[in-house]
């Protein structure tokens, strides 16, 4: 079995607010190895972008803080490092791409001195040898005439060539561990495509293991191997790709691939999850969807469900699936 790159044990991010706690992420637990990929799944508020800030050590502080758990990277817990050391792994071992290239982007400097100073801080290269990695790393990524276009600024960019730009850069360094947050969120379908397919080559020349951070399960299908599906801060169910299209058992999970346009003669509605994600201030009792969900119980209005096996490398969190874990236990 490959030694896993990144573990994340019971990971609690809490926000500490005049209005309340907000607990961001509240039990986060997965691990990734070198050249897998594992999306990250979820409505607007469900703790995906959080968790990869908690990878990252970004977390503002007041009012944020990392309450509990244990972020493994290659054997070392992240959690214990100093700011000083972080930076050193930030872009160097771990990098980012973010949703919108124009906020990430200095749009009063070339996209050279941008490349440029990224390279010279984790690199030990002199600037005319950091110039050059910057125009074969944008040729890398699909951009023409890339010595020219150093010199441009990010707004006489479109807007997938900034997202070029930005892969450029988060692997200027060869990082083991590619963090991708909604990356294509922004960008038509033909583009969007175009982007999926170059994390695919960059991932397989560089063997980088990537956690894609997104809400489209149509970018689940094309490029990743595994899927935890988030709700309210918490995993709902964590299994392969394949089998969260095939064989998904939460009832959140469904509701999502329900949700999804089908092509098909017939006119058919889509099925829209009722109700809204939860105050997470204010938590429910029990099972934080059982207010939206179609299957839910008497107990799951008292009960906090845990996670559960329900097959081989097919975890859920969901009281439905309680004697089927119970079964699954007894036999192995």
């Amino acid at each position: 079995m490959t030694t896993p790159l990144l573990e994340v044990r019971n990971l609690r991010t809490h926000f500490f607010t005049k209005a309340g706690v907000v607990k961001a992420v509240d039990g986060v637990d997965f691990q990734i190895s070198p050249g897998e990929t594992l999306g990250i799944v979820g409505e607007s508020g469900s703790g995906k972008s959080i968790t990869a800030m908690s990878i990252l050590g970004l977390i503002p502080s007041p009012p944020g803080k990392i309450v509990d758990g244990e972020i493994l990277f290659k054997g070392e817990n992240l959690l214990h490092k100093k700011e000083k050391e972080m930076r050193k792994i930030r872009g160097k071992e771990i990098a980012m791409v973010f949703q919108d290239p124009m906020t990430s982007l200095n749009p009063v400097f070339t996209v050279e001195k941008q490349m440029v100073e990224t390279i010279m801080t984790h690199e030990s290269l002199t600037k005319k040898q950091a110039r050059a990695r910057a125009v074969e790393l944008l040729q890398l990524v699909g951009i023409p005439d890339p010595s020219q276009r150093l010199r441009t600024y990010p707004h006489e960019f479109s807007g997938g060539m900034r997202q070029r730009v930005m892969i450029a850069m988060a692997i200027s360094c060869n990082p083991s561990l590619l963090i991708a947050d909604e990356p294509t969120t922004a960008l038509d379908v033909t583009i969007q495509a175009q982007i999926l397919e170059l994390f695919k080559q960059m991932q397989k020349e560089l063997n980088m293991a990537t956690i894609m951070i997104t809400h489209d399960l149509g970018v689940v299908a094309e490029v990743c191997d595994e899927v935890m599906v988030m709700y309210a801060g918490k995993p709902a169910e964590f299994t392969n790709a394949k089998e969260i299209f095939t064989n998904g058992k939460h009832p959140y999970t469904t509701g999502l691939l329900h949700s999804i346009p089908k092509i098909t003669p017939e006119k058919q509605k889509l099925k829209a999850i009722a109700g809204q994600p939860p105050d997470l201030r204010h938590l429910p009792q029990g099972c934080s969807f059982a207010p939206r969900c179609s299957k839910a119980m008497e107990r799951c209005l008292t009960v906090d469900p845990e996670m559960r096996q329900v097959g081989e490398n097919h975890q859920v969190r969901c009281l439905l699936y309680e004697d089927e874990a119970s079964k699954k236990a007894v036999t192995t």
